[in-house]
């Protein structure tokens, strides 16, 4: 059985695009191109997206010849094979991802805006950015980088480490991130699978206004991995930082003298050839690294960034990320349109939360991106973005990460204006990109995604395999698409991929989420499947209930799992984050319990409430419902997770401490 729909009330409209917006979209354009090239004509996005998904190869072919791709070598099909793993894309062709970056662009033009916790927000043109990342590229090869080589970055969300990615990209190298809050740990269990040539490193980092050097974490890393030739560290809490620890060990600015006036050059690789590796969360055994194609990569975001972002010249592009976090590569990505983009490094509630919201109106942001959790904290620290601010310029919000609440949809539109385009999305680092969520349009309906992206075929399931309309059932994707992974990473085999996607429903790719395609063709997210609470024959996803219970401004994050016990219907607890000053007393307690009795169910009220200093998450943001699960259940704690996963590694003593007091069964 599956999750129970929130509820069956009418769904409230909140934005409808101007027949301007309308006329002005790329997504428009795109659909007189198809009439005009293919005599294609299609009256609604749900009948384009039916056609994208319904005939695969003529829909990549027209994103192949609408954005012009740029290759050598000649193709027999689109796609060769179709079999979910192992379908074929434009085998015969050569492209090179940074190619596609770098062309059309006008010198003068800014392509990255950046600030951080030290630094006050600077540019960097694309007459610049050309300049070093043919410095940087000059500077790898010099140092023996050639295609296929792996590049891992443990660096912050800079335009150095843009610069470097575009570098490793435009040789053919393999590129691989992790953000400088990594533990030695956690980096080791990623980096030491892919076995790097060259290693690039920060020597520390700033958050929450403290530096933390992080120099004997890349000697420690290092000495972890004798692949490593040569060790580029980029200074940040230092303009010279002492380095001599650290093996083989040279400055960014070295690296980039090698060959300060190298013209870039581009070497065009097979469409399969690998781009970029990510991770999984890695909360249990070593994270999969997952491989990425080239081609695959380049035309889902060409697809992605201008029919579905809407990507525009003039266009300031912000999402708050990390290099750990698969949304650093996708917003690197909106430079394969004619937008800039806009980093930020550090903690976005430092000095308080306001910090990104004020970013917005220094860099003149037009797309303001973040997680679901980060509108959350502005509502429960009552952020007023707009106060003192020009925001005119913001036309659209994005939120991903999590299903983003309909209460969080009813502030967006309070504090940003009514005129705001909210798209909420949900995709994955599995896929680099998001298959439901933007459509510039359609219109936004309170709580829900707007629609499935195209070339996305994306369905709920019920056990059987059959699809669902207007009730809940598994994710899954029923045709491939060009960014899946081409493999994993040491997955000689292809069983660690094949288990991980497809063992439920063979051929299909199973995403791990419940979900609900309305009749409207929107869609509500209601969180991880496999962590669905079912309380006596009723299922409700865990985003239901944590939506039930941050409604009330005493909790600030809330975690909660059922655990079975013979003879009853499962025991429940609640572990609550309390906002400064609340506590938790009788009150509140009967206040959540009404809250959760009328938004999900009686049988959801949970059986105890527990507060707790913090929420384990990963690095990425995710709870770790099942790990705590585990872990309550007697699963050693060193088996359940991995600290290293952990953007808080001891967030998980609480629950090993509070285990010991539990009576068994």
């Amino acid at each position: 059985m599956m999750p129970t729909p929130a509820n069956d009330s009418p769904a409230e409209l909140l934005w409808q695009p101007s027949r301007q917006a309308i006329e002005s979209s790329h997504l428009n354009s795109y659909g007189r191109w198809l009439e005009q090239h293919r005599g294609l004509s299609f009256p609604a996005y749900e009948d384009l997206w039916r056609w994208s998904t319904e005939d695969p190869d003529a829909f990549w072919q027209s994103i192949w010849d609408y954005f012009d791709v740029i290759s050598s070598g000649d193709y027999d099909r689109v796609l060769s094979s179709d079999e979910m793993p192992g379908a074929r894309w434009f085998e015969g062709t050569e492209i090179n991802y940074a190619e596609h970056i770098f062309r059309n662009q006008d010198d003068d033009q800014v392509a990255i805006f950046a600030a951080d916790e030290r630094r006050p927000l600077s540019e960097v043109t694309w007459e610049e950015l050309r300049s070093q990342v043919a410095a940087a590229a000059a500077g790898l090869r010099s140092l023996g980088v050639v295609p296929g080589d792996r590049i891992a970055a443990y660096m912050p969300n800079t335009p150095e480490t843009v610069v470097a990615f575009l570098a490793a990209a435009s040789i053919g190298a393999v590129w691989s991130s992790c953000s400088p809050d990594f533990g030695a740990g956690a980096l080791s269990d990623r980096f030491a699978q892919i076995e790097p040539k060259v290693l690039l490193a920060v020597d520390g980092y700033t958050y929450g206004g403290k530096g933390f050097d992080r120099r004997a974490v890349v000697s420690e890393l290092v000495n972890a991995m004798p692949s490593v030739r040569t060790t580029v560290i980029l200074p940040y809490l230092e303009d010279q930082p002492e380095v001599d620890s650290i093996p083989n060990s040279m400055l960014w600015s070295e690296l980039l003298a090698i060959d300060a006036a190298a013209a870039l050059e581009f070497n065009r690789v097979p469409f399969e050839h690998p781009l970029w590796i990510l991770y999984s969360s890695g909360t249990t055994g070593l994270p999969k690294a997952i491989v990425q194609g080239q081609g695959g990569i380049l035309l889902e975001h060409l697809k992605k960034m201008n029919l579905h972002l809407d990507a525009r010249p003039g266009d300031r592009i912000f999402w708050f990320t990390t290099t750990g976090w698969m949304m650093w590569n996708f917003l690197v990505s909106c430079l394969l349109t004619d937008a800039a983009i806009v980093l930020y490094d550090g903690n976005p509630g430092h000095p308080d939360m306001e910090t990104l919201w004020q970013l917005a109106d220094d860099a003149e942001v037009t797309c303001f991106g973040a997680s679901a959790s980060y509108i959350s904290a502005c509502m429960k620290t009552d952020v007023e973005p707009a106060k003192g601010r020009d925001l005119s310029r913001l036309r659209a919000v994005g939120s991903t990460g999590s299903p983003l609440a309909p209460e969080g949809f009813d502030w967006i539109y309070e504090q940003i204006g009514h005129d705001t385009w909210l798209f909420s999305t949900s995709g994955g680092t599995d896929l680099c990109t998001a298959f439901v969520g933007g459509v510039p349009t359609l219109p936004v309906y309170r709580g829900e995604l707007q629609a499935r992206a195209l070339g996305a075929s994306v369905e709920a399931w019920d056990e059987e395999g059959q699809a669902l309309i207007g009730e809940v059932g598994e994710l899954v994707i029923t045709k491939p698409m060009p960014s899946m992974p081409l493999y994993l990473w040491n997955d000689e085999d292809g069983s660690r991929y094949h288990d991980s996607y497809f063992d439920t429903y063979p051929g299909v790719w199973r995403h791990g989420d419940w979900i609900e395609i309305t009749d409207r063709g929107t869609a509500i997210i209601y969180g991880r499947s496999d962590s669905t609470i079912n309380r006596g024959g009723i299922r409700m996803g865990t985003s239901e209930i944590y939506r039930a219970v941050l409604a009330d401004p005493a909790i600030v994050d809330a975690l909660v799992i059922d655990i079975p016990k013979a003879g009853t219907e499962g025991w429940m607890p609640l572990f609550v984050v309390l906002a400064e000053g609340a506590e938790l007393d009788d009150d509140l307690r009967k206040r959540v319990a009404r809250e959760i009795r009328q938004r999900c169910s009686p049988r959801h009220v949970p059986n105890e409430m527990v507060e707790v200093r913090t929420i384990p998450r990963t690095l990425s943001g995710k709870v770790l419902e099942v790990p705590v699960k585990r872990i309550l259940t007697g699963t050693p704690p060193e088996k359940a997770a991995s600290k290293d996963s952990l953007a808080d590694p001891t967030s998980l003593d609480f629950f090993v401490e509070y285990a010991r007091t539990l009576k068994p069964d």
